[in-house]
């Protein structure tokens, strides 16, 4: 399912997706929670979480285990 980019996101989801494709592209491998929450502003890793599950309902991203670090761009 390929959703258009910042298609009724929050400003948030926006930033917590932008954060999770660029580090895919440097990296190879999907950020940590507290490498997403340094790079967005947020200090709780629950909040971090709750952003990435909600991007997940969405379709924007999925994991392929239970990790967030290894989830991967719709």
């Amino acid at each position: 399912m390929s959703c258009p980019v910042g298609a009724g996101l929050s400003p948030r989801q926006e930033m917590v997706l932008r954060v999770v494709r660029e580090w895919i592209a440097e990296y190879g491998e999907g950020p940590s929670i507290r490498q997403i929450g340094a790079r967005v502003g947020l200090s709780s890793a629950s909040s971090v979480a709750y952003q990435l599950g909600r991007l997940e309902d969405l379709g924007y991203l999925s994991r392929t285990g239970q990790r967030w670090r290894t989830c991967r761009l719709r």
